[in-house]
């Protein structure tokens, strides 16, 4: 854990502009109006019956799903409601569409006659589609790449299960993102490269801690060409299976009718709450409005989108204008294809240099402890008021980072735009994320008013500095793994 002393705070001139039309001057940073927006945004439930909202009513939003058309037009029309100039981004999205979906163990050493054992399974996204009547083919299981790559005379024709358990020890202590990342990688890679090799069908370890046989879908980089059928299996399937292994071969009996149609139209949703003498200057702060199909996506990412909603309730309520024009993004397509971030980018890479800085919030609700910042290492200084600012509320953490690599901002980024994400506790995250239990009632509603309060109070910082930050330390850095 890269862990830096938190520095004295400094002090700032305030500024003293005046805002557009009737509105009040613009308080900048000083710390009274920094504890203002913050304590604003702690006191709000805006962003909770936003998240209400958009889980309750719309539901599970997969990109090109009527699910997430309603979700564009219901943040969409919020954000007109508070006085944002709103803009619809068009954005073409994959459109894939889970169809049957049912396993069963119908052989094995030991098996009594006339049983059959169900295996809980859902499809990954882009895999192929089974015959209607499924397939029937004996399972291997692999624990890692070599082990796959050593036994490539036993795959064609089978079906390769990916058995990677996901390492809650260390999720519990603050690495969370690295554990994800070592299991994840199975799914991501692992279908394609058994597809490589003549797999039948590739199945995948639930990647996640909560071992109460659910499922946790995602993406997979399977190929046009090689388009296998590929699924999740719960963390107890994948053990039964490899322990039945052990014994002798397993048959296992698959159906997965999945389809991949043609692409649909789509868009990122774009509301402004426009600056005042440094208008043209950007801070965008993000969540991402798809979410996988299995659930509401309500820690991924409906909490981040309602936290960037809450931005411009907070400041309307408390008739702020920023320097800068703040900018919510709700990003279409971060789950299965990334489309909304790299449709953002291309339109404004020209303009990367106006944009000031971005922040996403897409690691779940869990508790925020503080701010991890993609910027140059004598920009720190330069943040000591914000993190003074947020200290009452127990999030006055910094970690300092060449790299956020936030799914959606990653281009961004690359291009040097400073980038910011909350800084959490995302220790029991992947118990619910990209499962059917990712739903409203997992979302602590002080948690979410605290993501929201670092959020306005990290968005009203930036939009008022006096001083530029430094741009991040990157040159050129790859599109992030598979989500």
């Amino acid at each position: 854990m890269n862990r830096r002393p938190r520095l004295p705070a400094l002090t700032l001139l305030a500024a003293a502009l005046l805002g557009g039309g009737a509105h009040a001057a613009t308080p900048g940073n000083d710390p009274a109006a920094l504890a203002k927006v913050r304590d604003t945004a702690l006191q709000s439930d805006y962003a909770y019956q936003r998240l209400e909202d958009l889980t309750d009513l719309v539901g599970p939003r997969l990109s090109g799903s009527p699910g997430a058309a309603a979700a564009v037009k219901q943040v969409a029309d919020e954000m007109r409601k508070l006085g944002a100039k709103v803009t619809l981004q068009p954005v073409k999205v994959p459109h894939w569409v889970r169809g049957a979906e049912t396993g069963a163990l119908v052989d094995y050493a030991g098996r009594p006659e006339g049983v059959t054992q169900k295996v809980v399974l859902a499809a990954l996204g882009g895999s192929g589609a089974t015959p209607a009547d499924g397939i029937k083919a004996q399972v291997i299981v692999v624990r890692t790449f070599e082990e796959l790559k050593a036994r490539a005379a036993e795959v064609k024709g089978r079906i390769v299960l990916f058995d990677v358990p996901f390492d809650q020890k260390m999720a519990d202590r603050g690495l969370a993102g690295p554990a994800y990342g070592q299991a994840v990688a199975f799914r991501g890679a692992g279908p394609r490269m058994a597809a490589e090799m003549g797999a039948a069908a590739a199945l995948v370890r639930a990647v996640g801690g909560a071992a109460y046989r659910i499922v946790h879908t995602g993406a997979t980089g399977l190929q046009d060409n090689a388009r296998i059928p590929a699924a999740a299996v719960t963390i107890e399937d994948a053990m039964l299976i490899a322990r039945l292994a052990r014994r002798g071969p397993v048959t296992m009996h698959l159906t997965l009718t999945p389809q991949t149609l043609p692409d649909a139209d789509s868009f990122n949703v774009i509301a402004d709450w426009p600056g005042t003498d440094k208008a043209d200057e950007i801070v965008l702060v993000s969540g991402h409005l798809d979410s996988w199909d299995l659930a509401t996506g309500a820690n991924d990412d409906a909490s981040g989108v309602v936290s960037a909603m809450e931005v411009i309730h907070t400041l309307k309520k408390l008739d702020y204008r920023p320097r800068r024009t703040i900018r919510v993004v709700a990003w279409m397509n971060e789950e299965n294809g990334g489309r909304g971030g790299r449709t953002y980018d291309a339109l404004y890479k020209a303009q990367a240099e106006k944009h000031f800085a971005a922040y996403e919030d897409d690691n779940g609700s869990g508790r925020p402890f503080g701010l991890r910042a993609g910027i140059g290492l004598q920009s720190t200084k330069l943040l000591a008021p914000l993190q003074a600012a947020l200290q009452p509320m127990g999030a006055g953490a910094l970690r300092r980072e060449d790299v956020i690599g936030a799914g959606d901002l990653h281009a961004l980024e690359d291009s040097g735009v400073p980038s910011f994400e909350p800084w959490i506790d995302s220790s029991d995250y992947f118990n619910y994320h990209h499962t059917p239990a990712d739903t409203f009632d997992k979302v602590d509603p002080d948690n979410l008013r605290r993501h929201a309060a670092v959020m306005a109070t990290t968005a009203w910082f930036l939009a008022n500095m006096e001083q530029p930050i430094g741009r991040s330390n990157v040159s050129a850095m790859p599109a992030p793994a598979a989500q």
